[in-house]
């Protein structure tokens, strides 16, 4: 599936854009080794050479798509504000949460193509994200998942 964003400003942290540029150069470098592949399939003619030419640019398609939207990414992307009120949470606030069973959370709220919840970021468009943008310290915030609600209270914004 291929998603093309267009004009839209998306706000990255620094590891975010980091992460982005070694993605980019990865696939440049994908994009390369496959381009070499083909050509050398190209020098033979036998049909089992010809099928695996047929795989390798349909790889190479695929390799050239995701390319072009990291490139689209990273055309209109920036750094978050290094200055941010903590007054109020907003994309790249770091919030601490607790659970009511009181267990700690810390999460970075990053744009959605930044976003990896294993590494504590989580999308602003996320049910918690959204909930959280614009909140103070001491809010609760409620999150639905499924059939379950979860409450968090917001003890910190960095």
């Amino acid at each position: 599936m291929k998603t093309t964003i267009i004009d839209k400003t998306i706000l990255l942290s620094k590891k975010g854009m980091k992460e982005l540029k070694k993605k980019i150069t990865q696939l440049e470098h994908d994009e390369k080794s496959a381009m070499q592949a083909i050509r050398e399939l190209d020098r033979t003619l036998g049909r089992d050479e010809r099928l695996s030419r047929i795989k390798r640019l349909a790889d190479l398609n695929t390799i050239e798509s995701e390319l072009a939207d990291k490139k689209s990414i990273m055309a209109n992307a920036k750094l978050l504000p290094v200055k941010q009120t903590r007054l109020r949470v907003a994309i790249g606030s770091v919030v601490d949460l607790i659970d009511r069973r009181g267990h700690f959370f810390r999460y970075k709220i990053v744009d959605s193509v930044e976003a990896d919840p294993s590494d504590g970021r989580i999308s602003a468009l996320s049910p918690l994200g959204q909930n959280l943008l614009g909140r103070n310290v001491k809010d609760i915030v409620e999150c639905y998942g499924g059939r379950q609600s979860n409450w968090f209270q917001l003890v910190r914004i960095a």
